[in-house]
């Protein structure tokens, strides 16, 4: 009986040529061990990075993200009162996240996913530690920057008043949230900045696209995230808007613990299950 012919590569089996075969296999998605990889070894460097380089990147990423309201309310401004004028200022949102995302700056919600992922690998205590540590000092340096930009756009006097209308309107919008909406709207934009960095290994050449679409979603949806809300929550405060009190327990709190049950206790843990058994058999 003939042996049955020898698979000898997509060359010879789909009848392409070497040029077409090696185009299919850049073509083809990462699997979902690959993108683990990339991110774990990516959290292992930022894990291991000194506190001082840790502060001034988390310092520039607080700064940075705040022209996601800045963009947000310029936009608002132009558009004033014409149809879907909240539809297209909620575009400028995704400006500082490009901004963050694409310098290479530390943002805390990234480091949600990024740095868990070694810590579960792990599966030691000390790491704990080690994760407690780079996110305590890029939250502290985040909200520095925040606080600083809040300042700018409370007493700068740099902003026409129409942007100075709209950045009061969008801090509203915020601070209407009561702490529950705080918490739960933070889980679905905590899950959504964990799925972003999920998905950018595969998003080679479309990364201010894919980055853009789903910051979008956040601000068009209302969702509370704990950096950028940041900015609008200070600014509420300087304004003499809201007491310190409300902008500690009723925003800041409870959208931190959603933007980690999102991010860490939902997504990443997630992410490493779909993984495991690929990563146990090697």
């Amino acid at each position: 009986m003939a042996k049955p012919a020898e698979d000898n590569g997509p060359t010879k089996q789909e009848g392409l040529s070497r040029e077409e075969a090696r185009s299919v296999q850049k073509r083809r998605r990462l699997r979902a061990a690959v993108v683990y990889e990339i991110i774990r070894t990516e959290g292992e460097g930022e894990l291991a990075r000194s506190w001082t380089a840790l502060w001034w990147s988390g310092l520039a990423a607080g700064i940075s993200i705040g022209f996601s309201v800045l963009s947000q309310a310029m936009l608002a401004a132009f558009m004033g009162d014409r149809p879907g004028a909240d539809i297209i200022a909620d575009m400028g949102y995704a400006v500082g996240f490009l901004i963050v995302i694409l310098s290479r700056q530390q943002l805390f919600t990234e480091n949600t996913l990024t740095a868990v992922l070694p810590v579960i690998s792990r599966r030691r205590l000390m790491w704990v530690g080690v994760l407690l540590r780079l996110w305590g000092i890029v939250l502290a340096a985040n909200l520095v920057g925040c606080f600083l930009v809040a300042l700018f756009l409370a007493f700068s006097g740099a902003l026409t008043p129409d942007i100075v209308k709209a950045v009061v309107k969008i801090s509203e919008h915020l601070m209407e949230n009561s702490v529950g909406e705080m918490f739960v709207k933070g889980i679905v934009s905590g899950w959504l900045i964990a799925a972003l960095v999920w998905m950018l290994p595969s998003a080679e050449g479309t990364e201010i696209f894919v980055i853009s679409l789903i910051t979008y979603l956040i601000a068009l949806g209302g969702f509370t995230h704990v950096i950028a809300g940041s900015v609008e929550a200070f600014y509420m405060f300087l304004t003499g808007h809201e007491s310190l009190l409300r902008v500690v327990f009723v925003f800041f709190i409870p959208t931190l613990l959603g933007n980690v049950a999102g991010g860490t206790i939902l997504f990443a843990v997630l992410s490493y299950a779909q993984v495991r058994e690929e990563l146990d058999e090697r």
